[in-house]
């Protein structure tokens, strides 16, 4: 939910400033090709992250969420400067990324677990995830996240 809030905010962030940047240019009526550069850069790639964003924006706001449950293969990636954790659904495909690394015995393709991933509707940002062991039927580890606007 970082992720969606962050890049909501820097969206709203880049229109916002494409408009600061045009109005004393359209008041002064000097159209520099920085200037006009500037503006488009901003705008282009606000709209992107709203047009990313927007349609999950009901979701997120009533809480309509949609939980993801079935055996699950969790891959920790560590090549860049943050570590993420990406569960594998085997059962629908699919495939979710959170920050937070589970602390768990061991890891990759050998050890399946059965997990329940929380997402929003569109199955586009993740919410929160619990983990539990296929043997023994206990959580092992859960990512509950409080997140509220």
């Amino acid at each position: 939910m970082f992720t969606y809030y962050s890049m909501l905010i820097v969206g709203v962030f880049l229109i916002i400033g494409a408009v600061f940047i045009f109005i004393p240019m359209f008041i002064n009526r000097v159209y520099s090709l920085v200037n006009i550069g500037k503006i488009l850069g901003c705008l282009l790639l606000g709209v992107l992250l709203l047009a990313i964003t927007l349609p999950s924006l009901k979701y997120v706001v009533f809480k309509q969420y949609d939980v993801v449950s079935g055996r699950c293969v969790i891959d920790i990636d560590n090549s860049s400067r943050t570590s993420e954790v990406d569960f594998d659904m085997q059962d629908t495909n699919e495939i979710f990324t959170f920050r937070d690394i589970p602390k768990l015995d061991a890891y990759g393709k050998a050890i399946p677990y059965y997990c329940k991933v929380t997402v929003t509707k569109d199955h586009n940002f993740e919410v929160s995830y619990k983990i539990v062991s296929i043997n023994f039927n206990y959580i092992n580890y859960t990512n509950l996240v409080k997140y509220s606007i």
